[in-house]
């Protein structure tokens, strides 16, 4: 296989699933205009969402290319030996690059900066195939950085590119209320039951269900949750915005406010890499003189 090949094969894996949700979002529309549960700030939701793929696409398209090039130049001068480009080191690659979204994904939930960009899928309150590409803008360089072990490992860099688009778009039909549990596929892929759950605040759902394809990553590192009610969609926090710019750059603003609170290095270190909703212990304040 060519890296051309494998570009217009990753091309094709796309298209397909991104027509799949496509009519996913087209039933889910057309079932909520008639049973009129979804209008208005449901609409406008779905709109802001989509209208993330307008910084995050031209991010992409200009750190993507840098970073392939990057990828070429390494693979090329510090990596003496490359596997072979064939159908099972492609698979290969999927699987890697599916493990390292899995960790990607976790640490994203669990590292206050890498949060402030992938809070951005999970601000919205509904749960349909508009949220598959509800994206932070910097959410693809942060992904750059987390597969490049792989060219160290020998996998060349078309492979590598092949495993990220086909691990990110196999997630665009599992956004949905649509579909339900699928029975044994519930307990090794990744399925919309399976996701709903990740995208709920309950406290049971919380920080569960990293898996881009296997859910069995959760399950060998301990995060997996089934679906059993309902779950409610959306940040633990009060967040509920329609408003493209407000969706876009979510968290933003207190995460700023916060480095700039910080009154010591360890303070500034835990805003950055701490948990998302780390504070420091409230200092005691002094006493006040009672006729104060």
């Amino acid at each position: 296989m060519t890296p051309e090949q494998i570009q217009n094969l990753g091309d094709a894996f796309d298209e397909g699933f991104l027509l799949i949700g496509a009519a996913i979002l087209m039933i889910e529309i057309v079932k909520g205009f008639f049973s009129k549960s979804f209008r208005g700030r449901g609409h406008m939701d779905m709109i802001a969402g989509i209208s993330t793929q307008i910084p995050s696409i031209l991010i992409e398209i200009f750190v993507m290319s840098f970073a392939y090039a990057g990828y070429v130049f390494l693979a090329q001068t510090y990596v003496t030996w490359t596997m072979p480009m064939t159908v099972w080191t492609l698979i290969a690659a999927v699987i890697a690059c599916d493990f390292i979204y899995y960790w990607e994904h976790r640490i994203a939930h669990e590292v206050r900066l890498f949060w402030t960009q992938h809070a951005v899928h999970h601000s919205s309150r509904y749960m349909n195939a508009s949220v598959a590409v509800r994206f932070g803008p910097l959410e693809g360089a942060i992904s750059v950085l987390f597969h490049l072990p792989l060219i160290f490992l020998g996998f060349p860099p078309a492979l590598i590119f092949f495993g990220i688009l086909f691990v990110l778009a196999y997630q665009t039909w599992i956004h949905t209320e649509l579909i339900g549990k699928l029975g044994p596929l519930d307990s090794f892929l990744n399925t919309p039951a399976n996701h709903r759950v990740h995208h709920g605040c309950d406290d049971k759902y919380i920080d569960k269900n990293y898996g881009g394809i296997l859910i069995i990553w959760d399950r060998l590192f301990g995060t997996y949750q089934r679906e059993e009610e309902t779950p409610r969609y959306g940040l633990k926090r009060d967040f509920s915005s329609v408003n493209p710019l407000v969706v876009w750059f979510s968290e933003l603003p207190q995460f700023f406010r916060d480095l700039k609170s910080a009154r010591s290095f360890g303070e500034f270190w835990m805003y950055l890499f701490g948990k998302p909703g780390w504070a420091p212990k409230a200092a005691e304040k002094p006493a006040q003189p009672v006729n104060s």
